[in-house]
């Protein structure tokens, strides 16, 4: 028995060493590279391989600044401040959540998002949060802030199938993620907490309101 027991372990220490492997092979590789599929994108395609991904590679200066302000505004304010973990906003996340009895915010920055995006799943768990940790840390040490925003604007789900920003103007506005003018940028920003909820409810009256927020605070969202 003692012997299964230790034979296990060494099998869990060992799978998770290759998963650390994995990710900073990974991030060593995308630090130069362009990030063609991530995990989401394949979990997509595995659900109904009969619909493509949308998704198509922008550098970062080929990416209207903008949306750039848009996101930054929506999604983590303090992004060029914190390393990887806005701690302020997590312990405010928590007591929303305690408040309302059930998980109405989250406090995950752009970068722990990002490593979500790449390597895991949507998927609540306390193993997938400690993941997500082990990972955005790396990022954080690996990649500038440019380097990051770039990868999540490119990775980020945009709605059904469509992934990153040139497949997402694309899609809804039939042109280049270079030529985003402010509303629209407004607009993709707005409906990433639920994309494909919101891809067709764009007269919803929870996203009318983000989209006056980042409205208002865009101005003040600093970019790499």
């Amino acid at each position: 028995m003692k012997a299964f027991i230790v034979r296990t372990l060494l099998i869990l220490v060992s799978v998770l060493l290759v998963v650390q492997l994995w990710i900073f092979a990974s991030l060593l590789w995308w630090r130069t590279h362009a990030v063609e599929t991530t995990m989401f994108m394949r979990l997509d395609y595995w659900a109904d391989p009969s619909e493509p991904i949308k998704h198509q590679w922008r550098d970062y200066d080929q990416i209207s600044d903008n949306l750039k302000h848009a996101i930054v505004a929506a999604e983590d304010g303090k992004f060029l401040q914190h390393n990887g973990f806005d701690w302020a906003g997590i312990q405010t996340a928590l007591m929303r959540n305690n408040e309302q009895g059930q998980v109405v915010a989250g406090g995950s920055t752009i970068s722990q998002q990002l490593a979500k995006n790449l390597f895991l799943y949507n998927q609540r768990s306390f193993i997938r949060k400690g993941q997500e940790a082990v990972a955005t840390w790396m990022m954080e040490r690996m990649w500038s802030k440019q380097r990051i925003l770039e990868v999540y604007m490119n990775s980020v789900e945009f709605g059904e199938n469509i992934y990153g920003v040139e497949a997402a103007t694309q899609y809804y506005f039939g042109k280049s993620a270079r030529n985003l003018n402010r509303e629209q940028a407004i607009f993709l920003a707005s409906i990433l907490p639920n994309p494909k909820y919101y891809q067709h409810r764009r007269d919803d009256r929870s996203l009318q309101y983000r989209k006056r927020m980042i409205r208002k605070y865009m101005r003040y969202s600093d970019i790499p």
